[in-house]
């Protein structure tokens, strides 16, 4: 089986801060004066290089989503969530670009099961200069049951899930307003934090690009199933016809 095999320096790794399961931890992120390599700033949004570039033969950024320590997506304004999308996706797009890259991956974690270690909300952006673009997604992961369709953009339950529960696609047009995308982000991070699943208290969102066509998907994460791990089974659950009735009464 084809792998993007990348080399991970775990040294540094072991320097990295961590507040998320460490509550009492300083949070580097909300001590601004000392920030450095910023790169771009919008308001309180920030775009700075990674102080922890753990990744072998990649750069990589974060993006500070404000300056608010203990909040997240839902609870940001329409126009600070509008703000911070068009943000991030312009420095995306800007890199993948640039000519530096073989690709760029944007993603976030948040919370102890998504692979994070800092509960401050934030993004990051990874430019690999060597990695193999075709291995990182299948278009078949952002079919599903549809939600909403609005301003040329559709929200769905994946039916095609990438590991199994409760996984939640963004599906632009080429063109659609950013705006809608950032409200279905918005939307679609409350219902998994908030009604999904009281056990819930961690989820990924992932970005994925084919040409000028972008993609996301909003992940709910648990302890992850060892027959995913172990032999890349993935799990169809049978309560989508129920996610898909819930966030259209709960949103729609």
């Amino acid at each position: 089986m084809d792998i993007n095999l990348i080399g991970f320096d775990v040294t540094l790794g072991s320097q990295k801060p961590e507040n998320i399961i460490n509550r009492k931890a300083d949070c580097p992120f909300c001590d601004v004066e000392h920030l450095t390599d910023i790169i771009a700033t919008e308001g309180d949004i920030i775009l700075l290089r990674n102080k922890y570039n753990v990744i072998e033969g990649a750069d990589q950024f974060v993006i500070i989503e404000g300056h608010i320590c203990h909040a997240d997506m839902p609870d940001y304004t329409a126009e600070h969530m509008h703000r911070l999308i068009r943000f991030s996706l312009h420095h995306w797009k800007r890199m993948l670009t640039s000519g530096k890259y073989k690709d760029v991956l944007f993603f976030k974690n948040y919370g102890p099961l998504s692979g994070g270690t800092i509960r401050h909300p934030h993004m990051q952006l990874i430019g690999f200069s060597d990695l193999n673009s075709e291995l990182l997604f299948s278009p078949r992961e952002f079919e599903g049951m549809v939600i909403c369709q609005r301003n040329g953009i559709t929200l769905n339950a994946s039916t095609c899930p990438r590991v199994g529960f409760g996984e939640l696609n963004i599906v632009p047009k080429e063109g659609a307003d950013l705006d809608t995308l950032a409200d279905f982000l918005q939307i679609s991070v409350d219902y998994i934090m908030h009604h999904f699943n009281k056990r819930c208290n961690s989820y990924n969102i992932f970005f994925y690009h084919d040409g000028d066509r972008f993609f996301a998907k909003v992940m709910p994460r648990f302890a992850t199933s060892p027959l995913f791990i172990g032999y890349n089974i993935h799990f169809l659950p049978n309560n989508l016809e129920q996610i898909v009735r819930d966030m259209k009464q709960l949103y729609f």
